[in-house]
């Protein structure tokens, strides 16, 4: 198997990482609550979803991570942003981490765009002043512009996500992570949200990628991780990747 040594020093480091779920048998509310109320233990079956996972990414890298549906890529991702932690094994970071992986979801209905900008961007790390800064270049790339002052229960979809992206990628980041978010909005705006990916990879940022797009992934990347079943199966050039990921 090939596996690319990194020259730099890591900003991310996966080491021997395992993840397990339990995935319970009962199929609805109800049969959830008649096993509650006869006090019958709930079966469940365990998930592996990662498997003693190992890899790092330099500092300035951009590595994509392939696999199938089911694989682990987004719990992976998840850990190393912090969502979850691993049953063992370690995952560090450098510096800040914003993670693009379940965009909006520190966005409240009842609040306005402005509003939400405020406290998504808190909650991503920012302070005030580097939020007033960043403000009107937040809303420009959304192109939400008249609406920015109404509540967000009341944006389409596209909109509300076009505002949670742009959020979320003007932080101040050291590492960014990417899971299929790329596909957002229409082809105009999937571009420029390409294009801001490639301006931040240019200027030396860290990032790990989650795509089902081939072609995003090799014009974004330079190396990938395959994970198959929970396991790494393959850590190399893009290209390699991608064929290693689609061999059966």
């Amino acid at each position: 198997m090939s596996e690319i040594i990194t020259q730099h020093r890591p900003s991310i480091i996966v080491q021997d990482v395992r993840k397990t779920f339990q995935i319970r048998h009962t199929h609805s509310l109800k049969e959830a609550f008649v096993s509650w109320v006869k006090r019958k233990k709930v079966g469940s079956t365990p998930f592996h979803a990662l498997d003693e996972v190992s890899f790092t990414v330099a500092e300035g890298e951009s590595v994509a991570l392939l696999g199938y549906n089911g694989s682990g890529k987004s719990t992976l991702l998840k850990l190393v942003s912090g969502v979850l932690e691993p049953d063992s094994g370690r995952v560090l970071t450098r510096g800040r981490v914003a993670g693009l992986i379940e965009v909006g979801a520190g966005f409240h209905p009842d609040l306005s765009g402005r509003e939400n900008v405020y406290l998504n961007a808190a909650i991503l790390g920012m302070n005030k002043s580097e939020i007033d800064e960043r403000f009107d270049d937040i809303v420009a790339f959304s192109e939400i512009g008249e609406f920015i002052d109404q509540e967000v229960k009341h944006y389409s979809s596209g909109m509300f996500l076009r505002l949670a992206f742009s959020v979320a990628i003007h932080v101040e980041l050291d590492v960014l992570l990417v899971d299929e978010i790329l596909s957002v909005g229409d082809a105009p705006f999937r571009q420029k949200c390409t294009e801001k990916i490639h301006e931040l990879a240019q200027a030396g940022k860290t990032m790990l990628i989650v795509s089902h797009n081939m072609g995003m992934v090799q014009e974004l990347c330079e190396r990938g991780v395959v994970i198959r079943k929970g396991r790494k199966v393959f850590d190399g050039p893009i290209a390699e990747a991608v064929e290693a990921m689609n061999a059966k």
